[in-house]
């Protein structure tokens, strides 16, 4: 494999704050979630998916996001984004003073009417205020587009559903797309295929990856797509989260198995992945499971011993 072509430095957003933790049964106070900010932070991570401003009706673990929001000590050179799912939420996040808002949108019309009850077109035409709101308060806008290789209801995804998702993004005037596997079923070829049909709208510097790791092929993907020049992915401390429509799904892609696999291919992250070993042992300490990232079993294990 030539180096030439991969990235000499690979930008990671943490997202185990929100959608790790967004499924978890229990409660989980928002002094944890606050504490595993602060951690992901020291361990270097410059951009962290807070959490999420929606009805605590439909996503009750995220019901404390102005208290998450204001209790976190901001780090300068530290991005905070939340989730806002329409003008509502966004009003309420405004206050809060985010960095980034983040939208979505599936390439899959089964999952989008399953999920929130309209058709992919519509759900765009709903986030249009709230890109239009942000951008107008100088907000940088992330939009993520879900199942982009396989959904639960459809089976497989064709690129150009996801090329035509990018495209109503882009229409909308978000500014930058995460390409996620949200089931994990996908392998190197058909997400290099969905990154290529975003590309057809975004610049490789505004696409990111978001892959979960259901069937094992995550840190594949996620190489897959640094040797097309994608140096943006989305990843979960402890690889945390799961996904409520894939029986099985062990979440997001663990952040310590993927700094593990960078740093070892020379790439650099600024990331301290002892640091960042120890905030997933925190969460993973409270949640009363052992983490799901491997890097961080064996590494732990051999500090150990």
């Amino acid at each position: 494999m030539s180096s030439s072509n991969l990235p000499k430095r690979v930008k990671l957003v943490d997202v185990g704050p929100r959608d790790g933790l967004q499924n978890e049964k229990q409660q989980v106070p928002a002094a944890i979630k606050i504490e595993l900010v602060h951690r992901l932070q020291a361990a270097g991570l410059t951009e962290i998916e807070v959490t999420s401003f929606v009805s605590p009706k439909w996503v009750p673990q995220m019901g404390d996001s102005t208290e998450v929001m204001a209790g976190i000590r901001r780090k300068p050179g530290v991005r905070y984004s939340v989730l806002t799912p329409n003008l509502k939420g966004f009003e309420a996040a405004l206050l809060s003073r985010p960095d980034e808002i983040v939208v979505f949108g599936a390439a899959s019309e089964a999952f989008s009417q399953k999920n929130i009850n309209c058709s992919i077109a519509e759900s765009i035409e709903r986030f249009a205020p709230v890109v239009e709101a942000a951008r107008d308060a100088g907000i940088y806008v992330r939009g993520a587009m879900s199942c982009t290789v396989g959904c639960p209801y459809e089976g497989d995804i064709a690129p150009e559903r996801v090329s035509y998702l990018a495209g109503l993004m882009r229409g909308i005037g978000v500014q930058h797309v995460g390409v996620a596997d949200t089931i994990g079923v996908g392998t190197p070829v058909k997400v290099q295929r969905a990154v290529e049909a975003t590309l057809k709208h975004y610049d490789i510097n505004e696409v990111s990856g978001h892959f979960h790791d259901t069937y094992g092929q995550a840190l594949a993907n996620t190489l897959a797509c640094l040797q097309m020049g994608v140096w943006q992915f989305d990843t979960s401390v402890a690889g945390l989260g799961g996904c409520p429509y894939a029986k099985g799904a062990t979440g997001n892609v663990a952040s310590e198995d993927v700094v593990y696999m960078l740093h070892g291919m020379g790439i650099e992250t600024g990331i301290d992945l002892d640091k960042l070993i120890d905030a997933g042992q925190f969460i993973s300490d409270f949640l009363g499971r052992a983490t799901n990232s491997r890097a961080a079993k064996a590494l732990f294990t051999k500090r150990q011993s």
